[in-house]
């Protein structure tokens, strides 16, 4: 394995779903290697849709003498088909994952026997003891679904109780909720690390998208000055990085325990984040 930086930055793929895709990641994987991360994740969709996609990508970077962890939703899951896959994963000499309930994908009626993210954590625990570091998500902003603020920290707290190691944030753009989620999680006992998502700004058009369908806000401010350049991509790219820069380094002042950047299976935000970061 490589020595990752003193200040942990992790980074995130998706699973490309053609040869071109496959290709391109490749290099991009070779490229954010370079940035000695802590470890690399990977995602999978709703129902586990690109599963066999995401432990490819696993294993790759695995095999590259890098640390990688697979996204793992529950939706849809029975306890026999989990164990299948902690098996597989350990056949694979993974020791990290992201453990998500997941999100019902369309024409998909039950959650299968797991509710919650909380109980697949506590099943992986009852089965693998503590052979996995096990990431559980968790949303400064308040998750869309939550019937309540309230509501939401008791979910997440339950899922520390249940066994995780520690939590990775939606992204968000206010370094103000993110300390205030720490200390609120602090408060009610849940104590592991709680490393803040970023997301690089690259594209208006698509961050608004993501955001409007994820609950993520973005301050005034910024979509003003984003919808101020139109289609102005250098200007755009630019002021992200100096948004998120200033953001990342509030954050690392603050205590945060590290960075998992959203890569958008792309290299170059990801990199110039990091060296302004260095």
């Amino acid at each position: 394995m490589s020595t990752p930086n003193p200040f942990p930055i992790s980074f995130e793929f998706f699973p490309p779903k053609t040869p071109a895709g496959e290709e391109k990641l490749k290099q991009v994987r070779h490229e954010l290697y370079a940035a000695r991360p802590a470890f690399f994740s990977v995602t999978y969709g709703a129902g586990g849709s690109t599963q066999d996609g995401t432990l490819q990508q696993v294993q790759a970077i695995l095999a590259d003498g890098h640390d990688a962890a697979p996204h793992f939703s529950c939706i849809g899951a029975t306890r026999e088909s989990v164990r299948v896959q902690l098996a597989q994963f350990k056949a694979a000499g993974i020791r990290r994952m992201v453990a998500l309930r997941g999100d019902l994908p369309s024409g998909h009626g039950t959650f299968g026997e797991f509710r919650y993210a909380s109980d697949l954590v506590a099943f992986i625990r009852a089965e693998t003891g503590d052979h996995f570091h096990i990431e559980v998500g968790c949303y400064p902003e308040v998750h869309p679904q939550a019937k309540s603020p309230e509501a939401d920290l008791q979910a997440y707290v339950t899922k520390v109780k249940a066994g995780a190691s520690s939590a990775i944030t939606q992204y968000f753009y206010n370094s103000d909720a993110y300390f205030r989620f720490w200390e609120d999680v602090q408060a009610l006992g849940a104590e592991i690390p709680v490393v803040p998502g970023i997301m690089p700004i690259i594209s208006s058009t698509q961050l608004m998208r993501f955001s409007d369908a994820c609950g993520a806000e973005i301050p005034r401010w910024i979509r003003l000055r984003l919808q101020a350049f139109g289609d102005d991509t250098a200007s755009i790219k630019a002021f992200g990085l100096d948004v998120v820069t200033d953001l990342c380094e509030q954050l690392r002042q603050g205590g945060a325990p590290g960075l998992h950047v959203y890569t958008m299976n792309q290299s170059a935000a990801a990199l110039a984040l990091v060296q302004r970061l260095a």
